[in-house]
């Protein structure tokens, strides 16, 4: 039974020599270390540990969102200081560009203002009266009709509006009367009374019979009209200058029409009213003069307040020779006025001096007006008496 060993025994001999505790012995069972502090504490530090990792998330997203709003907030700002700097160039060069316009313009006014007036010069108008001559045909002594004529030697043709001794317009020193009453003043003052109604400077005239003035107009020729001249301002010279034009204008180059008037009967006497928008085409036509739309032409009404008979008929012929436009002559309210007032009513105090660059004399009043027939008033004193009794005994 010794001999024999039983297969479960296990052979503990030890093999070359080595002893039992040189081997070490086979664990059936290893326990597991337990957490110190036992579950609870265990599950405390679990959950300890999620709400520092979700804490620490949240830091994370909070940091994430602010780095991402604070990248957003340069961007906006970037982009403001972008958009502010584009319209402050904008706004400038806006500005630029209004201060440039505003500077072309007022300019463009200036030099258009300055070119009115330099064509409403004395120098200016005798040049635009070269082509123009006033035919008076005498009916009398005291009355007559006109052709007021322009001479083109260009075009070699001829124009003439007629205007009948009937038509009323404003006469310097006459006031508001028949133009054919105008001629017993004498040639200048229905030179004068013709120049301020149609706005075309005339400084030289003719003075023929009835029966010439009425041949022209019928036979629309002014061929042999200087044989039978009466009275003339033209010099040998001029004379035989404007014959010689005449003569060589064929008939279908002149055009000689009636001035477009309204018949007016009062008793037993027919007036005539100018018709202005009829005659303004006429004027545009042949003469370039637009009325009714010139701003430069200085309007202007004249009183007598010195008490000398006619004063303010020869200022008012001085007022139209140097381009303006005479609205009425009248009497003023007193005739003891020393010095000569020169009323401006539309605010433009520089055309009062050039009214009274043109006279000589005068005090300017700035006194603002709603009215709009006249652009100035002047109440002629006894100085610019004085001045044209100078000027007239000098040869001025």
């Amino acid at each position: 039974m010794s001999a024999r060993r039983n297969q479960n025994d296990v052979d503990s001999t030890p093999v070359n020599g080595a002893t039992e505790t040189d081997y070490p012995r086979r664990r059936t069972h290893v326990d597991s270390p337990e957490t110190a502090g036992g579950y609870r504490t265990s599950k405390r530090s679990s959950r300890a540990g999620k709400k520092a990792r979700r804490s620490a998330k949240n830091v994370r997203r909070k940091e994430d969102v602010k780095h991402r709003a604070g990248r957003t907030g340069r961007g906006l700002v970037a982009l403001v200081k972008r958009g502010a700097i584009i319209l402050g160039a904008a706004a400038t060069l806006l500005l630029v560009l209004v201060l440039v316009a505003t500077g072309v313009n007022s300019l463009a006014r200036y030099i258009a203002k300055r070119q009115a007036v330099a064509e409403t010069s004395p120098e200016a108008l005798r040049e635009k009266a070269k082509e123009n001559l006033l035919i008076i045909g005498e009916n009398g002594k005291s009355g007559a009709d006109f052709l007021a004529v322009r001479l083109d030697e260009n075009g070699g043709q001829v124009f003439g509006i007629a205007v009948p001794d009937g038509a009323f317009m404003e006469v310097p020193g006459q006031g508001f009367e028949r133009i054919g009453d105008s001629y017993g003043a004498g040639p200048e003052v229905s030179m004068a009374a013709i120049s301020n109604y149609l706005s075309v400077p005339f400084e030289k005239y003719i003075v023929v019979d009835q029966d010439t003035y009425q041949e022209a107009l019928t036979a629309q020729s002014l061929d042999g009209v200087m044989e039978h001249v009466i009275d003339t301002g033209l010099d040998d010279g001029e004379r035989e200058e404007i014959a010689a034009f005449m003569s060589g204008v064929p008939s279908e180059n002149v055009a000689l029409v009636p001035l477009p008037v309204k018949p007016i009967s009062l008793g037993d006497q027919t007036f005539f009213e100018p018709q202005r928008e009829e005659v303004a085409e006429l004027l545009l036509s042949w003469w370039g003069v637009k009325i009714g739309v010139d701003e430069n032409i200085i309007r202007v009404i004249v009183y007598n307040g010195a008490g000398i008979p006619g004063i303010a008929g020869e200022a008012a012929q001085v007022f139209i020779r140097n381009g303006m436009r005479v609205v009425d002559t009248k009497n003023a309210d007193r005739f003891d006025y020393e010095e000569t007032l020169i009323v401006v009513q539309d605010g433009v105090v520089e055309n009062g001096q050039r009214v009274k660059d043109v006279l000589g004399v005068g005090t300017i009043v700035d006194q603002a007006s709603e009215q709009d027939v006249a652009d100035i008033i002047v109440i002629i004193g006894a100085d610019y008496v004085r001045v044209s009794e100078e000027d007239t005994q000098t040869g001025g």
